[in-house]
């Protein structure tokens, strides 16, 4: 195995020569062959040992033994203890999906403390299979379907090509240890259940199963590949993204052929789940909408808009805060800076200039509410805000996301970043200016 290996580095993953490499190591199999692999072949390599607290004393026996392993041949050891249970419990996640994601976020902070080239784990060929059998049984879309990848990031995984067996066996020519893990014996898990019943059938049908499984992950992988260059192209088509936030074109995405696959593939990535529920947005209504853990899909008028669900909840804002005559800037709910200056200068949306000597303090920085009124410049009397908003075409979120500049009675200053009230609008007749800028 070991000039098996040293071809495949040699062929598909060359760039691993000479870097500073960090192994994911549990104590198991898989784990302590790819460390004697890369220690045989003098790789610089350094360990990191997770233990999850999940096994009781088992666990700790785990950690021992990587110790001992990585002291024979002087290689650093990074081990931490994690709280799986509590973590999972606080996350409302699995076990193993927290534990997943302790287990990434600890190696991504040791690759930026200690400058660590690359991540390497030992999953293998019977992992990749497990996998794609998992998320057939789950339900996925073509994506899941592609395997696991051999380098993703800074992740990268040497053993993908190799079989368990032919793991087993350099293992034991070469009479390494190892520690067994007492659960994988069990079919308590989806994996495990479909390692020891599922795939050994598969393999009695056909003993080449692994061989031709890598094939059929390669034709999938072109597959995906063509997918993807075909969503990039209808992406800049009907997409458009400014700051945070997108919009999907309705009108456009319907004239192509399977808008609901589109649909999916555009927005797999944002953690939706409810399809139908996405899907029947595009007929719906303006104001529906459909939450994903991260983010939000509003209906408004043609457009299906993303964006990331917001950290505070407009309704337990402060209802206004509050500006005294003597700052100079504020920094929440928005940027301004305040200026006293002698004349205007040229007026844009984020700069405005007032009469200060009209201004009651203090000012207030707040949400509109229904049933106000704007005085807009430029124009002759005044309008309610929700036609204003309704004639600049202002989306439910834009709305949303507005705040107010108002006097200390509450009349408005100035929509912010949209458009000023002429009361306070400076005059032949004023005598001292303040400029007001959002940033």
């Amino acid at each position: 195995m070991i000039q098996k290996f040293t071809a495949h580095i040699n062929t598909n993953v060359p760039f691993l020569k000479d870097k500073k490499l960090l192994i994911a190591i549990s104590g198991g199999l898989d784990s302590v062959v790819l460390y004697h692999l890369l220690a045989t072949l003098n790789f610089d390599i350094s360990l990191a040992h997770c233990n999850f607290n999940l096994r009781g004393k088992e666990s700790y026996l785990d950690e021992e033994f990587v110790k001992k392993l990585s002291q024979k041949t002087s290689n650093h050891i990074f081990t931490k203890l994690f709280d799986t249970e509590k973590y999972s419990k606080d996350n409302k996640l699995s076990t193993q999906i927290a534990a997943r994601e302790l287990r990434y976020t600890w190696f991504q902070e040791l690759v930026e403390k200690h400058n660590f080239d690359y991540i390497l784990t030992a999953h293998h060929a019977d992992d990749n299979l497990e996998t794609f059998l998992i998320n057939l049984t789950r339900g996925t879309g073509l994506e899941g379907f592609t395997g696991i990848p051999k380098i993703n990031g800074n992740i990268v995984r040497p053993l993908l090509p190799f079989s368990r067996e032919e793991i087993l066996k350099y293992a034991k020519e070469n009479k390494i240890e190892w520690r067994e893990d007492a659960s994988n014996a069990s079919t308590k898990y989806t994996r495990n259940k479909l390692r020891h019943q599922v795939i050994p059938v598969l393999k009695e049908i056909n003993p080449s199963l692994l061989s031709s499984f890598e094939k059929t992950l390669e034709n999938l992988q072109e597959s995906q590949q063509i997918l993807e260059d075909r969503i990039d192209e209808v992406s800049s088509e009907i997409i458009e993204t400014k700051e945070a936030i997108t919009k999907i074109n309705i009108d456009k995405i319907q004239q192509l052929s399977n808008p609901k696959a589109y649909l999916y593939q555009l927005l797999k990535n944002h953690s939706f789940t409810e399809w139908n529920d996405v899907y029947d947005l595009l007929s719906a209504q303006s104001g529906k909408q459909v939450f994903s853990k991260t983010h939000r899909l509003l209906k408004d008028r043609d457009f299906l808009i993303l964006s990331r669900k917001t950290a505070v909840n407009l309704d337990k804002v402060e209802s206004s805060f509050v500006i005294n005559k003597d700052e100079l800037e504020i920094t929440n709910p928005i940027h301004l800076t305040f200026e006293t200056v002698k004349q205007n200068s040229t007026e844009n949306k984020q700069t405005i200039y007032v009469d200060k000597d009209l201004l009651k303090y203090p000012l207030l920085v707040r949400k509109w509410q229904n049933g106000e009124y704007l005085y807009p410049t430029k124009m002759q009397g005044k309008k309610k805000l929700s036609k204003f908003f309704k004639d600049d075409k202002f989306s439910l979120l834009e709305k949303e996301n507005t705040w107010l500049l108002c006097n200390a009675d509450n009349e408005i200053i100035w929509v912010i970043n949209y458009r000023q009230d002429r009361r306070f609008s400076t005059t032949s007749s004023t005598r001292k200016t303040l400029k007001i800028t959002t940033l």
